[in-house]
């Protein structure tokens, strides 16, 4: 099974994660949807939704930037529309779009912790629940969310509360849609990576240039999202995986490929419990 003619609708893919999730979509022929909220250029961060539509065009894909706030439920109702109309229907959906702010519960500022909430939780539930009618007339209908599994660990929570509660509240929909839309044929399921990932807010947000040296490159995550397109969505529906251990199931073994640096030591990601298995 290939993407070949399918429609992805992509939230926050102007740049990292879902822009290589959408690149690697592109090479098999699909049609992209960018809906992010960065048109004109950041002076830090790189990427547009129109920069990030040349590349998939230039991978063998056909783009569809739009300009999207997910926080505003009617801006995604009319946006998943459009895409839909523009390309025929919608075949996946990835709730890639997310805000981070590792600050505890006495430090961050109200208008902070309700950013995070609305971007992370409420986008997730607003653009999930507007892809489902299109997606019920697809043949292999996915929502892949990028939120880590449901393990209640006290320590995570008490080290950044509101960050937590956020990004366990995107996996919470995908819990709750995946039983609710399973007769319909449509998988929920969420993906995160085992190790942090070389992206901008890993530089801009988290720990610099020392943190990318140890993260692994963005296209793991985008291999790992693209087995799980391919893969049948009435059998394989509420599941919360890392992306190691998806790329494992389809045969791989060797992951030194993804390293952003060769010779560093890779970091653990939040909400990732350290496994038996040796970090490559």
């Amino acid at each position: 099974m290939t993407l070949a003619g399918r429609t992805l609708f992509i939230t926050g893919g102007s740049r990292g994660i879902g822009l290589a999730i959408a690149e690697r979509a592109a090479r098999d022929g699909a049609n992209v949807v960018i809906a992010a909220k960065t048109a004109e250029p950041h002076p830090k961060l790189p990427g547009t939704i129109h920069t990030a539509a040349a590349a998939i065009e230039a991978a063998g894909g056909r783009a569809l930037p739009l300009l999207l706030d997910v926080r505003d439920a009617d801006a995604v109702a009319a946006a998943v529309d459009q895409a839909a109309q523009h390309f025929g229907g919608i075949d996946i959906c990835v709730n890639n779009a997310s805000a981070i702010n590792l600050s505890r519960s006495e430090e961050i500022e109200v208008k902070r912790f309700d950013l995070i909430q609305q971007i992370n939780m409420r986008g997730t539930f607003l653009v999930s629940r507007a892809c489902v009618p299109h997606l019920r007339r697809s043949p292999n209908a996915h929502v892949l969310t990028l939120s880590p599994p449901l393990t209640l660990r006290a320590d995570w929570f008490a080290q950044h509360l509101p960050y937590t509660l956020s990004k366990y509240g995107m996996s919470m929909v995908t819990f709750g849609m995946a039983e609710e839309f399973r007769a319909d044929g449509i998988a929920f399921n969420a993906l995160w990576p085992r190790t942090t990932i070389a992206t901008a807010a890993v530089e801009f947000a988290l720990g610099g240039e020392d943190l990318m040296r140890r993260s692994r490159k963005p296209e793991i995550m985008a291999d790992a999202a693209y087995a799980i397109f391919r893969r049948d969505a009435r059998d394989y529906t509420g599941h919360f995986v890392l992306d190691e251990d998806v790329l494992r199931e389809e045969g791989r073994t060797d992951f030194s490929a993804y390293r952003h640096d060769p010779a560093a030591t890779l970091e653990i990601d939040i909400f990732v419990a350290p496994g038996a298995d040796p970090i490559e």
